[in-house]
């Protein structure tokens, strides 16, 4: 039998496994007891369906279940494809004792996520994450939602899966562009609250990128219990919880201002947190040092430094000042003390994050 890893997170009631290893799509038994109907719906994309659903639908035999591939892109992540699956599942005469299936990356968790937490005002719901930075983060935690134009995932809701399940076969098929951006978001564990498992990083970032199995199921492991220790202390992000979005207030203004699906949002992390990185050594927080360990292990994941010159330092103000941090009109951070301790503060001086936006427009009145 292939090597398995189990964690949980701990929500009281709601808790709920984590299942990590290879050939895991093999095994039915992992799944079978996370729903209680038995009607199933299955949500994927056009590109997962075709390379990995014959493995699901052997795994769902005997199961009445309806299935919908989605168009791939962070493009379609909209209010309109939530109503598209929802159509689909009143046609299908879904219940509130069904079980919805994600089955794909992050925008296909998010979406079908916040289908099922919407649906009959809430059903079941199971994520089968199929990319790495899924596996590593938006599969776990509960964050469903949608983008808008004005902002990314600005609609939504908390809504706890009944299981996850992370079968690594499946990323054998995705391409390097995939496994760069998923790194991303490992390496965020790592800067904010592991030093230890960031060092671990810098020994096998390669190894993880060539899918070592036992590198990889140790990286998805570490960042699964990191984030899962993070969401039992904080589940709905009043606090600590924050902590997981290093790089993603820099991150989301280059996805919208780029447009939603140019840049991954991976990529678009791992670029934000070598911002976050430079402007917490701005603040004297972080060593040069590290900043440049920080930097020099984004840039062996293959992700860019520097944020694209399309995006310049006034549209980055404009499109921070309506992140979700943003509290009493006063934009809150995610910044680096150091490796391994981060927090989250409102309180900076407004040098140093002009210093750290694009080189243009720096002299114009912004956030801050």
């Amino acid at each position: 039998m292939p090597w398995m890893k189990t964690l949980n997170v701990e929500l009281g009631t709601r808790s709920y496994p984590i299942h990590i290893g290879s050939g895991l799509l093999g095994r039915p038994e992992l799944l079978q007891s996370h729903w209680h109907g038995q009607r199933l719906f299955v949500v994927s994309n056009e590109t997962v369906a075709p390379l990995h659903g014959e493995r699901l639908r052997t795994l769902l035999d005997g199961q009445p279940v309806t299935w919908m591939n989605l168009p791939d892109g962070e493009q379609f992540k909209t209010l309109a494809t939530v109503e598209s699956i929802l159509t689909r599942m009143l046609e299908a005469r879904l219940d509130r004792g069904s079980t919805l299936i994600a089955f794909g990356g992050g925008v296909v968790g998010d979406i079908a996520g916040f289908a099922a937490a919407i649906y009959q005002r809430g059903i079941d719901f199971i994520q089968v994450p199929t990319t790495l930075l899924s596996q590593v983060d938006s599969s776990v935690g509960g964050k469903t939602g949608v983008n808008h134009p004005l902002g990314k995932n600005m609609i939504g809701a908390f809504h706890q899966p009944r299981a996850v399940l992370i079968d690594t076969d499946t990323l054998q098929t995705l391409p390097v562009r995939e496994l760069r951006a998923g790194a991303a978001e490992i390496i965020k564990y790592g800067l904010i609250q592991d030093a230890g498992f960031f060092a671990w990083l810098e020994r096998h970032i390669e190894e993880l990128l060539d899918l070592r199995e036992e590198v990889l199921i140790e990286a998805i492991y570490r960042s699964c219990a990191c984030k899962a220790e993070v969401v039992a202390a904080d589940e709905r992000e009043s606090g600590r919880r924050a902590l997981l979005n290093l790089g993603h207030t820099f991150g989301h203004a280059i996805e919208a201002g780029m447009g939603y699906g140019r840049w991954l949002h991976g990529e678009a992390v791992g670029t934000g947190m070598a911002m976050a990185a430079r402007m917490s050594e701005h603040m004297g927080w972080l060593s040069r040092s590290e900043r440049e360990r920080a930097e020099a292990l984004i840039a062996r994941a293959g992700l860019q430094l520097s944020p694209p010159p399309e995006v310049g330092a006034e549209r980055f103000r404009e499109l921070m000042a309506i992140d979700k941090k943003v509290m009493d009109g006063r934009l809150r951070l995610v910044l680096l003390q150091s490796i391994g301790a981060a927090v989250v503060t409102g309180e900076f001086p407004r040098e140093a994050l002009e210093n750290t936006l694009p080189p243009r427009e720096r002299r114009e009145t912004g956030i801050g």
